[in-house]
């Protein structure tokens, strides 16, 4: 008997040797993404700060 007619369309489709790693992003992707998100949050408080204080003029 061979695999194909044992397989299931609607299974997890998980294979032999899955490495868990695989699912898993880069720890440097990881970082550079909450530095990004960090800077972006910061330009967006720095812009918001001007329109305040231009606003109250």
């Amino acid at each position: 008997m061979s695999d194909s007619e044992h397989y299931d369309p609607l299974g997890p489709g998980r294979r032999v040797n899955e490495d868990p790693q695989e699912k898993r992003m880069p720890r440097g992707v990881i970082i550079r993404l909450f530095a990004y998100l960090v800077a972006g949050h910061i330009v967006a408080a720095f812009l918001y700060l001007l329109f305040v204080v231009a606003g109250s003029k």
